[in-house]
């Protein structure tokens, strides 16, 4: 869980997790100025608490080497602010777990009610541009890319080199880039949409930078594939852009190598 500021939100979202699927949950603080920490303590949640804010990006950065020095084999990236419903994770990880997938992704496209779900026009719209932009350049056909709602497999966080990514919110378009630069298969699943006061949203400014900084993403990536760039984001792994003593961390929770 990447918090920021989820105090209001972050005990009913506990509540939804099917803890019959999940071993641990990490939560990671990215210095709220509310309870945060205190609640998630008193939930018993493994919390981690940045000395700085490091923004959406690098609180995921932080969040899943901590997951994979713990050993994890799947990964489910869930706001704590209860936009996403979390009953769906049995669902979510079910493809990864037969293999069929690598990355799963909750789409809030694949089904109706969107924009009855609370999404902004301006997002619905945004949303949908940069999801044809990013189909068309990275050959895929997925419905959404700007998910919070996610899954990833050992396997493919072992090998993209996610730590090169933004700290800021594209950090999830640059994920889907390597994703298909390494040839990972990923796959959707549908999830209602919920926006109301509490959810975190970033405004209208922020939605603006975070559509350019994705198209500037998708030239990053079109380069790279035509064979104009050797951009280290698609072209190292994950052990080769981190310390060889952090990977030795990560190395030794899986010993089989699986």
């Amino acid at each position: 869980m990447p918090a920021y500021n989820a105090a209001k939100t972050l005990e009913v979202t506990y509540a939804t997790i099917p803890q019959d699927v999940v071993d641990k949950i990490i939560l990671t603080d990215d210095v709220s100025r509310d309870e945060t920490v205190e609640i998630a303590r008193q939930l018993g949640l493994k919390t981690i608490i940045h000395v700085q804010n490091q923004g959406y990006g690098g609180n995921q950065k932080t969040s899943y080497l901590e997951a994979l020095k713990d050993g994890a084999d799947i990964v489910v990236m869930l706001h704590p602010d209860n936009q996403y419903d979390a009953t769906r994770i049995p669902a979510l990880i079910e493809p990864i777990q037969n293999g069929e997938y690598d990355m799963m992704i909750g789409s809030r496209f694949l089904g109706k009610g969107t924009l009855e779900g609370g999404m902004p026009p301006y997002k619905y719209i945004g949303n949908r541009f940069l999801t044809w932009v990013e189909n068309l350049v990275m050959r895929q056909n997925l419905s959404e890319y700007h998910s919070g709602f996610r899954a990833y497999s050992r396997k493919f966080l072992t090998t993209i080199p996610f730590v090169l990514n933004s700290d800021d919110f594209v950090f999830d378009s640059e994920v889907l880039a390597q994703a298909t630069a390494f040839n990972f298969k990923i796959g959707e699943i549908a999830v209602p949409t919920r926006y109301f006061e509490e959810a975190s949203s970033i405004g209208f400014k922020r939605s603006t930078v975070y559509g350019l900084s994705t198209l500037w993403t998708m030239l990053k990536f079109l380069l790279y594939k035509i064979g104009l760039s050797k951009n280290s984001q698609f072209t190292q792994t994950l052990p080769q852009a981190i310390s060889r003593y952090h990977w030795a961390e990560i190395e030794a929770a899986n010993p089989t190598g699986d």
